[in-house]
């Protein structure tokens, strides 16, 4: 697997395997009577968000693999309340395995946000795993300190492919950007740009 910065892209590989490693972490922390407290992401509780977390890697893993990921509902079903760290960390090295190959970087797959080269669809889930690793974290209390790099790639990315006022539909997940407070670090800064607030915030 190559790494760091080709004449194209930033390689999002190894941004999304700290990304993982740091969700898995996390996810590893949750206990079940925290299962149905709120989250950021408003649809969501600690456990539908769960649910998101491993179905929505197991459609990315689906894509990875050439397959259509979008026929892939994003939730997980039939995951008992202590099983969410084992099921994440079974589709966590699916996932993984699916997107080491250098073809897949520059490879087209198709994601709900259209058909884009292999290493701009990574770089969007790159995005997706650290925001939802934020939702998660601002749930429980923020149990880890959350890795800073890797917000910054997501909010890099988040400012390429998002526009500061989009409309929120099936394709375009995230709610109408948000002023980030003055004294925001950079995950408060990438929750603001997707529309989310933090809970002590709310």
């Amino acid at each position: 697997m190559t790494t760091g910065t080709t004449s194209e892209f930033t390689d999002p590989r190894p941004f999304y395997v700290r990304a993982t490693e740091q969700a898995a972490a996390l996810i590893k922390t949750v206990r079940p009577d925290q299962l149905e407290g709120p989250t950021p992401c408003a649809e969501f509780d600690v456990r539908g968000l769960l649910s998101h977390i491993v179905g929505g890697t197991r459609r990315i893993a689906v894509v990875g693999e050439g397959g259509d990921g979008l026929a892939v509902q994003p939730v997980a079903e039939g995951v008992e309340d202590d099983g969410w760290a084992a099921a994440y960390d079974e589709v966590r090295v699916r996932v993984l395995k699916a997107w080491e190959s250098d073809e897949r970087m520059a490879a087209p797959v198709r994601v709900p946000w259209g058909e884009v080269p292999g290493h701009a669809a990574l770089s969007g889930y790159v995005m997706e795993i650290v925001t939802h690793t934020w939702d998660l974290a601002e749930a429980l209390g923020h149990p880890h300190r959350l890795d800073p790099d890797l917000a910054r790639f997501a909010l890099g990315t988040a400012r390429q492919v998002l526009p500061d006022s989009r409309p929120r539909d099936e394709n375009t997940p995230f709610d109408t950007r948000r002023q980030a407070p003055e004294d925001a670090g950079v995950y408060e800064q990438l929750a603001a740009w997707l529309g989310r607030t933090p809970l002590s915030r709310t």
